[in-house]
């Protein structure tokens, strides 16, 4: 961003701390701001809302992303600008093996993409890694691991919410990728661009390759599942430096 100021995120310096869960449902950051002590809004111009608050005694921000590369590029970009130095994104996904149940949690160590889109805007040609700050990802494996099942791997960042079929699914399982989701892989190359550390945990909604689970668990249904994720990412996030 250089010098340019953050025009969606209008926090004043300060507000947003280091260490940041970003989400992409308004509700999950109003979920997540009830688990803050002392939580208050600091944003919430396009929606994009921002509390900050404490967890331990640890400064913590929650912000909203939106859905999609692009949306949370912006997020990811303000954010840092404003002085975070790790932003760990807790959002859900579409489970690529058999393995993987409703409610099961996966820690991405990296993700794929397809070239082009958000990412090859800042690119060009280039297909970059996308990888999570080992120590981070570590962490916050650690923390889902003590709370339930979680596992760690490779995700797929796709841009088309719509445009998974059966056989796009067979075939990204094919390729070693664990679940689908939408925003990781921008996460992970904004941070390695722009110098913050970054990590994600994922809990699985739906089941893309097993019969009578492809369809999206419910928001409600699905909440105990998110609540137990979320406090792992804290949990992770207060006790790993900046």
């Amino acid at each position: 961003m250089g010098a340019r100021e953050p025009q969606h995120i209008v926090a004043r310096p300060g507000e947003v701390a280091e260490r940041v869960v970003a989400v992409g449902d308004p509700a999950r950051a109003r979920m997540m701001a009830s688990m803050l002590e002392g939580a208050r809004l600091v944003n919430e111009r396009r929606g994009f809302l921002v509390y900050t608050g404490t967890y331990r005694g640890v400064p913590v921000t929650v912000a909203v992303h939106g859905v999609g590369a692009p949306s949370a590029a912006i997020v990811f970009e303000e954010l840092s600008a404003l002085g975070a130095r790790a932003i760990v994104r807790l959002g859900t996904c579409g489970a690529l093996v058999e393995g993987l149940d409703i409610g099961d949690m996966v820690a991405a160590t990296g993700a794929g993409y397809n070239p082009g889109g958000a990412i090859g805007q800042y690119f060009g040609g280039i297909c970059p890694p996308a990888a999570a700050d080992p120590e981070l990802a570590l962490a916050v494996l650690g923390e889902a691991s003590r709370r339930g099942r979680a596992s760690a791997g490779l995700v797929y960042s796709s841009d088309a919410f719509y445009a998974e079929d059966p056989g796009m699914a067979r075939r990204l399982a094919g390729l070693g990728f664990r679940c689908v989701e939408m925003e990781v892989a921008m996460l992970y190359t904004l941070a390695a661009l722009r110098g913050f550390r970054a990590a994600s945990l994922l809990v699985v909604s739906d089941n893309l390759v097993v019969p009578g689970k492809e369809r999206l668990v419910p928001h409600e249904e699905l909440e105990p599942h998110v609540r137990r994720a979320a406090e792992a990412v804290l949990e992770a996030l207060a006790r790993v430096e900046v």
